[in-house]
């Protein structure tokens, strides 16, 4: 869902969160979660180096951002584009936390 139309009272499904529309869903399930709630606590660079091994494709590192922007709103912090974290993914990203 594009942040700015995200509720945190609405939000019930995956969709509802921001910058998940049906595609990340799909990834979100394949990683085991069903609820936005089942995501809270988790690890985006975790997530992603999942998502990558249950594929068996290397994804787009902006799939890291996206993870972020629902981790971080999760965490309490406001609905925001997934392009926001990049710059700062870019900064504590390696290689390693990539693999």
């Amino acid at each position: 869902m594009s942040p700015h139309k995200v509720v945190r009272t609405q939000v019930k499904k995956l969709t509802d969160l921001p910058n998940v529309g049906k595609a990340t869903a799909e990834d979100l399930h394949l990683l085991g979660y069903h609820s936005p709630e089942e995501i809270i606590g988790a690890c985006p660079f975790e997530m992603y180096r999942r998502l990558c091994a249950t594929t068996g494709t290397r994804h787009d590192p902006c799939v890291i951002d996206v993870f972020i922007s629902v981790t971080e709103f999760l965490n309490g912090g406001d609905p925001r584009p997934w392009w926001d974290f990049t710059e700062n993914r870019k900064r504590i990203a390696t290689k390693e936390t990539l693999k």
